[in-house]
């Protein structure tokens, strides 16, 4: 079973965000190996979730935005979920999986989303009312409502999934069960119990909450927000951006990251009844259960509220993965691409695996998370590359393959592990950029 969450950064108390509400994933973190170093390959929905199910890099050429199509650019990839329903597997697909609910249709026996009277799942009638206005920054980035878990979208995703769990038990089916839960991602809605969990009085923004004045010009760009209501915009005091960013008042910014955690919480609860219904029916002994995220989001982290950039935090996502008489619980330091995921799978379960596959496999992993198997890991987003390790974060971009790079940031990330104090300007760094630019040239992800 694959569990994969929506803006997902690891706000979750086993990765010390204490201030998280968050017991069920905690309560199976025991159970499970945690990977501290899990990154996506590209920060953006479609194509990381692309990349994730087809085992394939993004490049310049394909896995490209958010609005990526498996089918479109990569038709002749095989899926998980075609390569294990060739081996009889029964493939369910529920919420949001692949980010275009058509691309590989044919490989999911059952390919579910939740319906709703209005794309945003707002529950208020002042919210439905207000999204139905022409104008896009009429709608609201969040919302508080006295309803039960099943009246928004993810409650009833966690709820079909649990149905599915009985059928198969009952069938004693074979399967590839992937559960895809909506939020935490904008606009923060969730059933006002979890909204409750939280003191607002504790909530505070991150120190670095401001764009680095060293930081290159385009790491910038691309406020999510900009899209929702009450969001004020102005321009930066930083002379280089000659655009328009975005300044937020303090309520708005508590209100933004209450939601956030909120919604946390509320995705908390509803991973929490699907495992425990694996408990109840006996199935937990032999399922695989991997959790993880398509990408992670800022909350004000560098002035921004999105992902789409060469941040680690926009990169950096939750990773746990639970094999029944073969994982020991732990925490792993091991750097982890989620391209690794699909050789993972194959390995666990013997399958031959696709030529396709860029990954490397977790088993060893999975058997002894003291392993370190890998130090770094890449990432990319429309003209930049992304490498990052313990030591430090590299990122450049450039317009084409073999063009000049138009900027770069380095970041020490055992210093500065914010990413607050870029140090490409230095000269003394000069020799290890270029390294690491040819490190990312070598995995010929351009």
């Amino acid at each position: 079973m694959l569990i994969i969450v929506d803006d997902l950064r690891p706000a979750l108390p086993t990765y010390g965000a204490t201030q998280v509400v968050a017991p069920n994933i905690t309560a199976f973190s025991k159970d499970a190996v945690q990977f501290n170093n899990a990154f996506v390959n590209i920060p953006t929905c479609g194509a990381s979730r692309a990349s994730i199910l087809t085992g394939i890099r993004p490049t310049r050429e394909y896995y490209k935005k958010y609005y990526t199509s498996i089918d479109e650019d990569m038709p002749q990839a095989i899926t998980i979920s075609e390569l294990l329903q060739t081996r009889g597997y029964t493939t369910i697909s529920n919420g949001k999986v692949s980010h275009n609910i058509s691309d590989k249709a044919s490989t999911w026996d059952d390919l579910w989303r939740p319906r709703s009277t209005n794309p945003k799942d707002y529950l208020l009638e002042e919210n439905i009312e207000s999204s139905k206005l022409p104008h896009k920054n009429n709608h609201m980035p969040y919302e508080k409502a006295n309803v039960e878990d099943q009246a928004y979208k993810d409650g009833k995703i966690a709820a079909k999934t649990i149905r599915d769990l009985k059928k198969l038990k009952s069938n004693k089916e074979s399967f590839f069960l992937v559960a895809g839960f909506l939020k935490p991602h904008l606009p923060f809605n969730a059933p006002a119990k979890y909204w409750e969990m939280y003191d607002r009085n504790n909530i505070a923004p991150p120190v670095n909450n401001k764009f680095p004045v060293t930081a290159y010009v385009g790491a910038g760009n691309w406020y999510e927000l900009s899209k929702y209501k009450g969001i004020q915009k102005g321009y930066s005091d930083d002379p280089r951006l000659n655009a328009k960013t975005f300044t937020m008042d303090a309520e708005m910014t508590t209100n933004l990251i209450h939601g956030y955690y909120a919604c946390v919480s509320y995705i908390d609860q509803q991973i929490g009844n699907v495992l425990q219904a694996l408990e109840d029916l006996g199935l937990s002994e032999d399922t695989i259960v991997i959790i993880t995220s398509d990408h992670g989001f800022s909350l004000s982290d560098h002035n921004r509220w999105s992902k789409h950039n060469l941040f680690k935090v926009e990169n950096h996502v939750p990773l746990f993965i639970r094999v029944p008489g073969l994982s020991n619980s732990g925490k792993s330091d091991s750097f982890v691409e989620l391209i690794d995921l699909y050789p993972t799978i194959c390995d666990l379960l013997g399958i031959e695996k696709p030529k396709q596959l860029e990954g490397m496999s977790l088993v060893e992993n999975i058997k002894n998370p003291n392993l370190i198997s890998k130090t770094n890991t890449y990432s990319r987003y429309t003209n930049g590359d992304m490498y990052i390790s313990d030591n430090y974060a590299y990122s450049e971009w450039k317009y084409s393959e073999e063009g000049k790079i138009v900027g770069r940031m380095l970041y020490n990330m055992k210093n500065d592990p914010l990413q607050m104090e870029n140090l490409s300007h230095l000269e003394k760094y000069e020799t290890l950029m270029d390294s690491l630019s040819n490190n990312i040239k070598s995995k010929k992800i351009y």
